[in-house]
């Protein structure tokens, strides 16, 4: 088996004689790139951030922005990556750099105080600025926008969290800055064009990305292994027990991190062909497990509403870059903000070993605090959204933050509302007990009676009973459980005028 590599900036490097749970940041920094910086090891300030090429929706290849305090350099084995220092164009020597117009931007629009989160930013930005279909949703040449003031810099797109030339602000979501204020970046997010047709990684995005590579990278007693097929995958979790299963590594990568995690064998699945599915059959969607939240969010395109609603919500966008649906799932975390949506659309989980697949509705999935009926060996491959889908949809998310936070409470809603009757109810609720729960007996309270203000009334103070809320430092049980109470009144006030008749 070759030697575990890794191509950056152009240049490949080994990564050995690095542990196997050396993250990328490390590794980079350890080489000399210290322009990737660590800030939190959490993936919550945005400071690692780094570009790979990935599997494109729109062209062969997307660059990518993740954490690199979060994921294993040998899960990058085979794989492409550029740091902020890679972003720029080296001329002969003795002559300056030309300055990535990322990088222009920020400079010349004062984004940039002491430094220390802005490659970052740039990391963060270029992968915004490199997205495809960016320019065919601004509305104005973007060369103006950075020197104005807001309401200029807003002109030409309808949504204020969009500049004029289609950048998406919720791309720098996981980056924080703690001195320069974000006017300045913002003003650069919303000046930078198009890509130049000369432009290498532009060009780069028309040829495929790297393909996986099969890893097997062993340093002491531990071994980081990257299976080639699912079968190899199944058959690696029955004969090695004690393997830890990563993907997009974001909850993996801060027990590394904060708690000193080390595993003797953890094997990647995130690129198995066979959890990579989007399937659209006659009585259900199949969405793969090891897809990442943004290439759902991307391929589904608002096909499911409720989790259209759901991505932005769900931690930052650096996040949702590597995140899986079967990662939040698999951890059993009673505050994950999958779990409540996937609840309330009734969907169930396709588990898989060396034996076959079985197909486990959610709702009976969890069986404790970070406990389910999943079996040593088996793996979850994909997640059944049945179809068709409730026309009456709403998440809820409270948090300290709007958004790159930790749920207090989440409420996801999906109902059947015909002539002004509820027929039918589904509700998933997180962070009220020790896991994801559907709220059975406001379900009840709520189908069979007419959508009006009194069956709300009523039926909220059920929902306000549901589950088991403890206090915290994120919220009181009684903040939780008014909460959950407040939910469905909301959910009412936004859908009353407009519930859709049979």
């Amino acid at each position: 088996m070759v030697a575990a590599r890794i191509t950056v900036n152009g240049k490949e490097t080994p990564i050995s004689p690095v542990a196997p749970h050396t993250t990328v940041l490390d590794l980079l920094r350890e080489r000399g790139l210290t322009g990737t910086k660590e800030g939190c090891a959490e993936g919550e300030c945005g400071a690692c951030s780094v570009l790979v090429a990935r599997p494109g929706v729109n062209k062969p290849t997307d660059w990518v922005a993740v954490n690199a305090c979060l994921v294993p350099a040998a899960a990058l084995d085979g794989q492409e990556v550029i740091t902020s220092e890679g972003l720029a164009t080296v001329g002969e020597p003795g002559t300056p750099a030309t300055l990535h117009p990322v990088q222009e931007e920020m400079a010349v629009r004062g984004g940039s105080q002491c430094g220390y989160c802005t490659p970052g930013f740039i990391c963060s930005m270029a992968s915004e600025y490199y997205r495809p279909d960016r320019c065919a949703h601004g509305g104005t040449d973007a060369s103006d926008a950075g020197h104005a003031d807001a309401e200029h810099a807003d002109a030409g797109h309808a949504d204020a969290e969009h500049g004029p030339n289609g950048f998406d602000l919720h791309a720098l979501s996981g980056n924080l800055c703690r001195c320069t204020g974000y006017r300045p970046i913002r003003d650069a997010a919303y000046a930078v064009g198009e890509p130049a047709e000369d432009d290498p990684l532009a060009q780069r995005r028309e040829q495929a990305p790297p393909e996986p590579v099969a890893t097997s990278y062993t340093q002491g007693d531990s071994t980081f292994l990257r299976p080639a097929t699912l079968d190899e995958a199944v058959q690696l979790l029955r004969d090695r027990p004690e393997a830890v299963l990563v993907a997009g590594s974001t909850d993996y990568g801060v027990e590394v991190n904060i708690r000193s995690r080390r595993d003797n064998c953890v094997v990647a699945i995130d690129r198995l062909p066979e959890l990579r599915e989007i399937r659209v059959e006659s009585e259900y969607l199949e969405i793969g497990a090891a897809l990442t939240l943004t290439e759902i969010e991307r391929r589904l395109d608002g096909a499911v509403p409720l989790l259209a609603e759901l991505f932005p919500q769900f931690a930052s966008r650096l996040i949702r870059n590597g995140a899986t649906l079967g990662g939040n799932l698999g951890t059993g975390s009673p505050i994950g903000d999958s779990p409540p949506v996937l609840l309330a659309l009734e969907a169930s989980l396709v588990l898989t070993d060396a034996d076959g697949e079985r197909v486990v509705p959610l709702a009976d999935y969890f069986t404790g605090y970070r406990q389910s009926v999943r079996r040593p060996g088996e793996l979850i491959r994909a997640v059944r959204v049945p179809t068709p889908l409730s026309r009456v949809t709403a998440f809820h998310k409270i948090a300290k933050r709007r958004f790159d936070d930790i749920s207090s409470v989440a409420v996801a809603f999906a109902l059947d509302i015909e002539d002004g009757i509820v027929r039918r109810a589904r509700i998933g609720l997180g962070g009220v007990a020790a896991t994801p729960i559907r709220s059975l007996a406001t379900e009840a309270a709520l189908e069979g009676k007419p959508w009006s203000k009194e069956t709300v009334e009523a039926a909220a103070r059920v929902l306000r009973g549901e589950g088991t809320p403890m206090s915290d430092h994120r919220a009181s049980s009684l903040y939780r459980s008014a909460m959950l109470g407040q939910s469905l009144h909301k959910l009412y006030a936004q859908t009353s005028e407009a519930v859709p008749s049979s």
